[in-house]
């Protein structure tokens, strides 16, 4: 079981809780990454038992067609058209059936032929949907490890707090959110104030803003709780633009600026690993998710170290 130690100072402490936060949001980037397969295969599989579905009624009608067509062909064609001919009471009349019956023979043919096609089409879509249906299971196992992951992480820091007393808990709550503040005035970052590059960029920042306060909650792409990709993710579908839901993916989600040109509503992707994202507002300040515990609040940009400033 994970408790402070006598020896621990509370800066020992923070630093553990702080690491096993780090390690937590690692595994929740991945996780999060894992659910977002999950939900495309989800999404792919519907569609092609949709398309199954679709291409069986086609076979099941063109298969009616053939048999139908088949049963003229012996009403009409079990006698020997010779004999037929010479025991018809009208020849001429029997010949234009015959001519009508040879039509009905090629169109006949062209159906079977439209009919295997169908058919493997049909075969085709079903084996497609199979092998997704294998890699959403496999995804789905992924996912759960990776949870799994999570849930132990956040449970080691969870005791670990839980074994301090209120007035501890307070203690290292303020000397976590210092820790952020003071990493980030030791960078002494001057950052031109620009306004934001876009008119949705702006609506962007407003919606991050007005999340400021909202308890973090891992997996969580808002309304009431998010995780630091989830926020991105939240604030950007307000302006009416879809981002990729991990942090990593973020990173790549748009064009790669230099810090000193970063207006608000660009991504800061943070850490060598891209596992942190917030989003600056101006000011020197980005807006973020921090970690389980805490809420959306403002930090300086400087707080841990960039990987990349991107502008969706």
């Amino acid at each position: 079981m994970a408790v402070a130690q006598p020896a621990d100072t509370p800066t020992d402490v923070a630093g553990r809780v702080d690491r096993l936060y780090e390690q937590a949001e690692q595994a929740i980037e991945r996780y999060n990454a894992a659910q977002d397969r999950s939900k495309r295969l989800r999404r792919e599989v519907s569609t092609l038992q949709d398309e199954a579905a679709r291409g069986q009624e086609r076979v099941n009608r063109m298969r009616a067609g053939l048999g139908t067509l088949a049963g003229a062909q012996y009403r009409s064609g079990g006698v020997d058209p010779t004999l037929a001919l010479m025991l018809s009471a009208d020849p001429e009349d029997y010949l234009d059936k015959a001519a009508a019956l040879d039509r009905i023979g090629t169109r006949q043919a062209e159906q079977l032929a439209e009919f295997k096609d169908a058919q493997r089409g049909l075969n085709q879509k079903r084996s497609a949907a199979m092998l997704k249906l294998d890699e959403l299971d496999r995804t789905r196992q992924d996912l759960n490890a990776r949870k799994r992951v999570v849930q132990s992480k956040l449970a080691i820091a969870q005791r670990l707090v839980n074994s301090l007393s209120a007035a501890q808990r307070a203690d290292l709550a303020a000397r976590l959110q210092d820790r952020a503040s003071r990493a980030g005035r030791s960078m002494d970052l001057h950052l031109p104030d620009f306004g934001p590059a876009s008119g949705r960029a702006a609506m962007a920042v407003a919606a991050a803003r007005a999340a400021v306060g909202a308890p973090y909650a891992w997996g969580s792409t808002g309304p009431g709780a998010f995780d630091c990709s989830g926020l991105m993710v939240w604030s950007y579908r307000h302006a009416g633009i879809a981002l990729p839901r991990t942090s990593q993916a973020q990173m790549h989600a748009g064009q790669q600026v230099p810090l000193d040109q970063a207006r608000p509503g660009d991504l800061v992707i943070y850490r060598g690993d891209a596992s942190h994202v917030g989003m600056y507002v101006g000011g020197g300040q980005v807006v973020h998710a921090p970690y389980p515990g805490a809420r959306v609040r403002y930090d300086p940009i400087g707080m841990m170290p960039i990987s990349a400033v991107t502008r969706p």
